[in-house]
């Protein structure tokens, strides 16, 4: 499967996340995104989508902001904590989006991830220890959250 992963603010490309994904055995397309110029790395975003043409699409904080932000069809999202609320325009999801987020997140309130998984319709897991998503058990939800869109 083809993952377009899109790191958050000041996160680096080939981090914990994408990396996880790429052992497990998917192609992973991880641009870096422009830290200071959002709509630049919303640009570096959908060059790289229409590109590539992945089946899925992770966003973790600002990456879902960004990922919100693009012109992405049909294709699924799989939101990590997603920072929609600082950055973008975009304030609703396609119906195929899953989005995790904890509750013991001190970055991105956890009630903005309810208030966009209620008006869209998608699917929210509450998981993890904080903002990072970086433990075990949410490794391994990301991961199946975008295996179940395989084909």
């Amino acid at each position: 499967m083809k993952i377009l992963f899109l790191h958050g603010w000041h996160s680096v490309v080939g981090g914990l996340k994408p990396t996880y994904l790429k052992d497990a055995g998917h192609e992973v397309i991880n641009p870096a995104l422009d830290d200071d110029d959002f709509d630049a790395a919303v640009q570096t975003a959908q060059a790289e989508f229409d590109q590539h043409h992945p089946d899925v699409i992770v966003g973790s904080s600002r990456g879902g902001a960004v990922a919100m932000n693009i012109e992405s069809g049909e294709t699924p999202l799989v939101l990590l904590c997603p920072a929609w609320k600082n950055w973008g325009t975009e304030t609703m999801v396609k119906p195929n989006t899953t989005i995790l987020h904890s509750l013991a997140d001190d970055v991105i309130p956890f009630e903005d991830s309810e208030e966009l998984a209620g008006k869209s319709n998608a699917k929210l897991i509450e998981i993890g220890n904080d903002h990072r998503l970086a433990d075990p058990e949410s490794l391994e939800t990301m991961l199946k959250a975008c295996e179940k869109f395989s084909q």
